[in-house]
Formats: C-alpha cells, structure tokens, sequence
C-alpha cells in the first residue's frame, strides 16, 4: 500500500459524500487540500477515481473498485474500534494462566471459579505444564501469571506465596503388611519397595530424587509417572509406595485407605504461590486477577480454619 490511511481516509469520506466542500467540512480540513490528497492518490494508483459532475463528484468505474475495497476496511476498523468500547465497558479480558496439572485441579480451581463468577467477560487460557515449563514461558511472555512451586532462583519472577506443601511417601495397609512379612523394617520400605514418582521433568521429582540422595537412599525399583492422580490411584490399588502431596490423599489417610511411611528425616515442606514477571507491562485482566486472589486467599483460609475446628 504505497498510500497513508488518511488518504483512503479522504477518498472513502468524498465518495460517500459525492462533494468535496462536503468531506472538507466532515473532515475539519481545507478542500485544496482534499483535491490535492486526490491527486496524490490517483497518480500513485495510476487511474482517475472520481470525475466531476453538476452536483458534484462521482466514482469512475475503477474507483467503484477500490471503494469497494476501501468502504470493507473503514467499516471493519469502525467495528473493531466499537468491539472495543464494547470490551473496555464490560471489563472484557483475556488471562493466560500456567500450572501443573496437579496444581490446577487441587489449589487453581477454588480461585478460578470464585474469579469467573466475579469477572463473566474476562476469558480464560490455561496451559498445563510443569513449574519448569511454565516458568519458561513467563520469561517469554507467553502466559500472564503462573501457579508453581517455589523455585530456588525467581529471576524476574515476582512470586506471591499461597501455602506450603508436604510431599510423603504412602502405601496401602496391605503392601506394607506384605513388606513386613517378607522381613523388611521401617528403615528399609523405601529402598526394597516399588517406589511411584513422577517423571524426572517435574520439579517435585527433582526435589525427592535430591532428598533421596542427600539421605543415602538407593531405590531398585521404581515407575515414574506422569501426574498426582496416577500416583494416588495407583497406591490405592497397591502397586507400591507413592510419593505424593500430603494435603492431596487427606482423606484417604483419615480413613485409613493409605498410610503414611514414617521417615527418619522429613522432607522439608515447599510453597506454592502465583508468579508474574516484574519487568514489562500486564494485561488489565492478569492485574485484576493479582488483586482478586490476594484478597481471596484470605477468605479460603479462614474458611478452612473454620472448617478444621468443626471437624475437630
């Protein structure tokens, strides 16, 4: 397009108005200068676009061509500008989340539907990856906020902590039981048992495979797999001893589903927090969302607390 869009601009406000003193006014400028923007524009097409009449100016053929093309791109713009007002009056919004599939389903969703309940027109993408993965793509801009483990080096990160986590080992009754048969004591179930984790890209894995290492504990047997439901479901059938969230299997532990395998030295806790990139601009709706969750969070932990004590 050799010509500036207020050159169209000027075309496609003299064909509509047939008249050159017309558009001036509409426009709020001289009509040397419109007859010399047509001009201009007939020369660089090659063509006349308009010829004079009595009343007027009309549209030769070739420049009913281009208005057709023209009079297109003025009123996509002009509905792309009121989709706009439209969007900003409502509040409408996209937000790009990342989070591990784990982290989605258990800590992610209170949040998400409390915030869609507030906020009906922001739209909402989430990208289910691991903390690594997702940290990869804040760096590069390709997600507004993320929901991950705390990682030891932050960056750019601004990260807000949510709760801490536990990581434990588990099994049924029955596996430990055939464990103990076959002579195996507390000290050993990890090493001589199958041991469920999950797969070497996710940083829960790295942060067990460094706490077996640091404690000198050699496993023989293990499967790794790809999510916390997996490894859960998998205990619960009595495939072997799984390393999962402690806050995840709550219930299977108070019931008596699974047991909990007591550890000489603890795996420290984690936390878990949303993450957003301190340098750059932010989205309205990922804004929104900080301030949303900050204030919230606050409700969902007295409401457990509160919860707790009923229980107790």
């Amino acid at each position: 397009m050799n010509q500036n869009l207020s050159s169209y601009r000027i075309f496609y406000t003299v064909a509509n108005t047939g008249n050159i003193s017309k558009a001036a006014k509409e426009l709020y400028i001289s009509q040397p200068a419109i007859s010399k923007s047509i001009q201009k524009l007939e020369e660089s097409v090659g063509c006349k676009l308009f010829s004079r009449s009595s009343r007027g100016v009309v549209l030769t053929d070739e420049g009913k061509l281009l208005y057709d093309h023209v009079s297109s791109a003025f009123e996509t713009l002009a509905l792309g500008e009121e989709k706009l007002r439209r969007s900003i009056e409502l509040g409408v919004g996209h937000l790009k989340i990342g989070v591990s599939a784990t982290l989605c389903k258990y800590m992610l969703l209170p949040y998400l539907k409390e915030f869609i309940r507030r906020n009906p027109h922001i739209s909402i993408s989430i990208t289910c990856q691991s903390t690594n993965e997702t940290l990869r793509l804040l760096e590069d801009n390709k997600i507004d906020i993320g929901l991950i483990g705390k990682p030891e080096n932050l960056k750019n990160i601004h990260f807000d902590f949510l709760e801490e986590i536990e990581d434990v080992f588990v099994a049924t009754k029955d596996y430990i039981r055939n464990l103990r048969a076959r002579g195996i004591q507390k000290n050993q179930i990890l090493s001589s048992s199958t041991l469920m984790l999950l797969d070497k890209n996710n940083m829960t894995r790295q942060y067990i495979d460094d706490y077996l290492q640091e404690n000198q504990i050699v496993i023989k047997d293990s499967i790794d797999i790809s999510n916390m439901d997996l490894l859960i479901d998998f205990a619960r059938i009595g495939v072997g001893v799984a390393c999962v969230i402690k806050s995840f299997v709550a219930e299977d532990l108070a019931s008596g589903a699974l047991v909990e395998i007591p550890l000489g030295i603890p795996i420290h806790k984690r936390e878990v927090g949303f993450a957003y990139k301190t340098n750059g601009g932010m989205a309205k709706s990922a804004g929104e969302f900080i301030e949303f969750y900050k204030s919230y969070r606050s409700f969902l932990y007295n409401s457990n607390i509160g919860n707790s004590k009923e229980g107790g």
